[in-house]
């Protein structure tokens, strides 16, 4: 199966169907870019579409440490990189380019799963150095997208954290994570765990243009509510802020939420890292270019000019008017809904290492 990568060159419609980008352009680490050029030849040619396809990585480490001053988790696992969801404002994407790929449609359709993650991940809660803290699920690319149904990695992660008595945060837009209650549950009786899903829009045909692969509002909205009849905390996510878009939803988001049984809420603003911005840019040309500017103009308002700003502290929210009303719309809306927008703390004394076959028990 052969993938091309495009310089500059949006790719024919019908090829990209049920896809968020419309590019394909090369990696910013890479020295040459292939461009498709016509032959002049007047010979019907069938382009094939762009399909998954994914490649196993035998992976040396899992867990990744942050000093991010501004995220309230200092590591994370990612069983895949790339993400089938497609959504258009991943930040997630830029990514692609460590592995020589596009953040473009590669980093929907060339994705990477880790089979051994449950097996590292037990390793390294093993080590005598190791120090427990909640893990984060899903702060790269979504762990339960929907290659997770065939290879089930996030499942077998999760096993390993349940024997291990270990506080996981999960973060997701997939509804495939209703199949790992049995899992979640009684993690979650222990204190141990909480979701967030993130819900972009109500609006059915504005979430499928932005998230071509993700579950339906409505059905995202049941998920919250399943994971709340097995007694596991929910957070709603308002996530991202898109001006002019999605931000005349944002109470209307949280009402939802909190009425399926959310408890805590949350919400960021659309951020445009790296090769973000110019395929958020070209999105919003072909499906809204009557609101292309004014979106873009709001977001370098709470940027000092520019499409972003990854300073700390910063680059979630941005400043300014506008980035102030959003925030305080926010407040008020979790006041009049009860939701609340901090959590309680998961757990983190009942973590042990559980024996294997033919370990010595302790005396004592």
């Amino acid at each position: 199966m052969m993938f091309e990568t495009c310089a500059k060159t949006d790719i024919q419609a019908e090829r990209r169907k049920g896809r968020g980008a419309i590019s394909n352009e090369s990696g910013r680490f890479e020295a040459f870019s292939r461009i498709e050029i016509a032959d002049d030849w007047d010979i019907p040619e069938e382009r094939a579409k762009f399909r998954t396809e994914v490649r196993l990585e035998t992976a040396r480490s899992l867990i990744s440490y942050n000093r991010s001053p501004d995220l309230p988790f200092d590591r994370s696992i990612n069983p895949y990189r790339g993400c089938e969801h497609g959504c258009i404002y991943c930040f997630a994407r830029p990514s692609h380019a460590y592995l020589g790929l596009s953040a473009g449609l590669d980093f929907e359709t060339r994705l990477v799963a880790k089979p051994n993650a449950p097996e590292l991940l037990e390793q390294e809660l093993r080590a005598d150095r190791y120090k427990v803290a909640p893990i984060a699920i899903g702060t790269n690319t979504d762990p339960y997208q929907p290659i997770e149904k065939t290879h089930e990695i996030t499942r077998a992660c999760l096993k390993v954290l349940a024997r291990f008595q270990h506080p996981v945060a999960i973060v997701t837009k997939g509804t495939l994570i209703e199949r790992d209650i049995d899992i979640l549950e009684p993690m979650a009786a222990k204190g141990l765990v909480r979701v967030g899903i993130s819900l972009t829009s109500l609006d059915a045909r504005l979430a499928r243009k932005m998230e071509p692969r993700v579950p339906s509002p409505t059905r995202k909205l049941q998920t919250i509510a399943r994971l709340t009849e097995a007694r596991i905390p929910v957070r709603v996510m308002a996530s991202p802020i898109v001006p002019a878009l999605n931000d005349p939803e944002l109470e209307h988001i949280l009402g939802a939420g909190k009425n399926a049984g959310a408890q805590t809420a949350s919400w960021i603003m659309l951020r445009l890292p790296r090769e973000v911005s110019p395929i958020f840019k070209d999105w919003l040309h072909e499906h809204y270019p009557d609101r292309s500017a004014r979106v873009m103009a709001r977001l370098r308002e709470m940027h000092g000019g520019q499409d972003y700003d990854a300073r700390w502290h910063h680059r979630m929210r941005g400043s300014g008017v506008y980035a102030e009303l959003i925030a305080q719309r926010f407040r008020r809306a979790c006041r009049a809904l009860e939701l609340d927008e901090r959590a309680p703390p998961l757990r983190c004394d009942l973590f042990g290492v559980p024996l294997r076959r033919g370990d010595q028990m302790s005396l004592f």
